[in-house]
């Protein structure tokens, strides 16, 4: 499989121009995929810079470790969740880091892959698993949860103004038979809110279940922590998020980093000074040129926010 197949990564030269101040760094791709941010960190940094690559899917790691063998040594790959970004580097010695990059959501790869169960357009087993070695799957999630628990799951991380509906018409249905693949749900979906929205709702009907199944929001919290834990000051963080959710934690997150005080003791109290953590070098996020998104349609949501330890 050729690395343009894979996945083409968004951003690249944006990312890179916040991510990278020495060519003599320690860095680490928090989300490996296909290998394109890597091998930019790579050949931006040579012939000192190092960079550990860190991806919970094992076909990613699989694939980039031989897209990106010729590096040698200067390459650490781990297969692993983000959320254990701290015991990852610590397992590798590290104390401090010059650079993390964070590029979130799914693949093309992943996407295009029917037997990984994403795409609403798959046949396959649900699935949605980033890690195979997980428990939960989607299969579990909408054939064991009671139809409250779907309904906030839906609302929460798909934003969809039917959960509720939606949510009812999977329990009805599995009274009859399983729900077992894409194109049960896709049925399921398509009885409740016909062709005119159809595939908006499926996006976000899958996207809800998705990030369920791999918790990854609350695995975005606590890596994104970890990681400004890591960083030796003046060192950079970027992150590439694609849906609001995941930016609203980015953005919180650097703000509340970068704060200088506590407005938040008491009305009756006058704010208590704060010791930011970071300085933020991005006061609007940074998205794709009109031409990259020609280029690569699955760029045209992605949003690059950065920042600077102090």
């Amino acid at each position: 499989m050729q690395a343009s197949s894979y996945h083409t990564p968004v951003l690249v030269e944006e990312a890179l121009s916040f991510l990278v101040k020495s060519k003599y760094g320690l860095y680490v791709d928090a989300t490996l995929g296909g290998g394109g941010h890597a091998e930019a960190i790579l050949r931006r940094t040579e012939p000192e810079g190092r960079l550990i690559a860190i991806d919970a899917d094992d076909d990613a790691v699989a694939f980039a470790s031989r897209r990106l063998a010729g590096y040698g040594e200067r390459l650490t790959i781990r297969n692993g969740n983000f959320r254990n970004f701290k015991s990852i580097l610590t397992e590798c010695s590290v104390g401090g880091i010059e650079g993390v990059l964070f590029d979130l959501g799914v693949s093309s790869f992943q996407l295009d892959e029917p037997s990984k169960g994403f795409s609403f357009r798959s046949d396959y087993p649900l699935d949605m698993r980033m890690d195979r070695k997980e428990g939960m799957d989607a299969r579990r999630i909408v054939n064991e949860y009671d139809e409250q628990r779907l309904a906030d799951v839906l609302w929460r991380y798909g934003e969809e103004r039917q959960a509720r509906k939606i949510a009812r018409a999977i329990v009805a249905s599995r009274l009859t038979r399983p729900v077992e693949s894409g194109k049960d749900l896709v049925r399921i979906v398509e009885d409740c809110v016909g062709d005119r929205f159809l595939t908006k709702t499926l996006s976000r009907v899958f996207q809800a279940i998705r990030i369920e199944v791999n918790d990854e929001l609350e695995n975005l919290k606590t890596a994104l922590s970890d990681a400004i834990d890591f960083l030796v000051p003046g060192g950079r963080l970027a992150v590439i998020s694609y849906h609001s959710l995941e930016d609203r934690i980015v953005k919180e997150t650097l703000r509340a980093s970068a704060a200088t005080s506590d407005t938040n003791l008491s009305k009756y109290l006058p704010p208590a000074p704060l010791k930011p953590r970071l300085k933020i070098l991005t006061k609007k996020f940074i998205a794709p040129t009109d031409s990259e998104v020609q280029g690569n349609p699955r760029a045209r949501s992605a949003k690059l926010r950065a920042a600077e330890k102090i």
